[in-house]
This record gives C-alpha cells, sequence and structure tokens, in this order.
C-alpha cells in the first residue's frame, strides 16, 4: 500500500502547500487565510476575518472568509476545520514555522547539550518568513521569528564554545552578526571563541572594529562587559 506523504505548508521563503506527491496552487487570499491559521493554530472568525479584511465592515470580511474557506482544497482530513466560532488546523499539517521554533526553543532551553551543528546553522539562518509581505500581522510574526533566531543562535555559539567547540561556536556567532551587524551578543560570542582558540591579537582586533562600527552608528560605546572579556591593558588601549 503506497503511503501518502503528509500535507506540508512552507512559509519560510515564498508560500507553498504541499499535498501528497505535489504543491497546490492557492488563491492570494486562500494563501493568507492558511498562513495566519497555519502560524496561531487556532483562531475565532471574528479575529481572523478582522485581520485578512480589516478595511471593510465585519458582516463583509466574514463573507469573504467563508468564500475562501469554501475555495481551499478539499482533503481528509480538511485543512482547516471548524470548532464553534474557532477555525483549526488540522494536527496533520506539517508547518515550517513550527519546526523552526521549536527547535530554537529546544536551543534556549537545553544548551548544556550537545548539537549537531551545521542542521541547526542551516535551519536556523534560512529565508525569512514570507519575504515580500507587508501586512502587519506578518510584519509581527517575521520580527518574532527573527528574534527567536538571534538568541537561539547567540547560545547556541556560546554552548558549542564551552564544550570546547569554538571553530563551530564562531560560525553560529558570524550568523548573528550577518542578521544584525550591531548585535552586541553575537560579537562577544566571536570574541569568546578567538580567546578560546587563544588568538588574543583576533579578539582585540574584531572588539577594536565593533568599538568603530558602534561609535559610527550609533554614536556608543561597548557595553562594560564586553571590553571586560579582553585583558585589562589591552581593552583599555584600544578604548
Amino acid at each position: 500500500m503506497r503511503l501518502v506523504s503528509p500535507p506540508q505548508l512552507r512559509l519560510l521563503g515564498q508560500f507553498r502547500l504541499e499535498l501528497g506527491s505535489g504543491s497546490v496552487e492557492l488563491c492570494r487570499n486562500g494563501q493568507r487565510l492558511l498562513a495566519f491559521v497555519g502560524l496561531r493554530g487556532r483562531v475565532s472568525r471574528t479575529v481572523l476575518a478582522g485581520t485578512l479584511w480589516p478595511e471593510v465592515t465585519e458582516e463583509h470580511a466574514r463573507g469573504s472568509l467563508r468564500t475562501t474557506l469554501w475555495k481551499l482544497p478539499r482533503g481528509e482530513p480538511p485543512l482547516i476545520r471548524c470548532c464553534g466560532d474557532s477555525l483549526l488546523v488540522t494536527p496533520a499539517l506539517r508547518v515550517d514555522v513550527h519546526v523552526l521554533q521549536e527547535t530554537a526553543l529546544d536551543v534556549v532551553e537545553d544548551r548544556g547539550r550537545p548539537f549537531r551543528a551545521q542542521p541547526l546553522l542551516e535551519l536556523l539562518t534560512g529565508e525569512d518568513l514570507l519575504p515580500g509581505w507587508d501586512e502587519d500581522w506578518v510584519l509581527v510574526e517575521r520580527e518574532h521569528l527573527r528574534q527567536l533566531r538571534l538568541n537561539a543562535l547567540d547560545l547556541l555559539a556560546e554552548a558549542l564554545i564551552g564544550q570546547g567547540r569554538p571553530a563551530l561556536g564562531m560560525e553560529a556567532a558570524w550568523a548573528g552578526v550577518r542578521a544584525e551587524p550591531l548585535r552586541e551578543s553575537a560579537h562577544r560570542a566571536i570574541v569568546s571563541a578567538h580567546l578560546a582558540e587563544g588568538n588574543v591579537s583576533e579578539a582585540v582586533r574584531h572588539y577594536d572594529a565593533f568599538c568603530r562600527l558602534l561609535k559610527k552608528e550609533l554614536g556608543v560605546a561597548p557595553s562594560p562587559r564586553f571590553a571586560r572579556m579582553l585583558p585589562e591593558r589591552l581593552s583599555g588601549s584600544s578604548r
């Protein structure tokens, strides 16, 4: 008997719904509806209609919601099911954002255990949530996901360095710097990795470069915590 792959919803990068062995094309409103409910898991009809159709009356928005639901692909189980006034995504639907969130939270909550760094780095440095979508609810979810990724990268770098794997820790730290060049915690992790490898001159050079960048962009100096990471005479002379 041929096994049927569970439905998958990809929201990192371009929207993509996969049913069986291929992708399914949805109208724009269908994409928006499935993305919103897929991210939230459960949402009331009132919130959903008001979020997706904010510029029309409630009656019109609810009508648009009913029409969009009717146009979704039919299947068993259905992608979206009703429960009173709420809509729920089927538990069978695999949403890539949830995998990323669960992985990042695993790093945050249990950073002392050994990690397979390469798969984690690939997942934490992947594509943004629905690039090109500029609705307010997408912007909020995108920023939340960005912050979760950055925190996970910081803690992954810290954990890898603490486990005696500074080269991999530096890769995680540089991923954080590329995502947010002024993020001090990521720069601290790079300096920590250099120091763990005994490369004091590299650590000082990176600290100096960050000092210049921070002064140029924000007109401030790094935190005292960052300066204390370096031998006193070296951090003092760089300032």
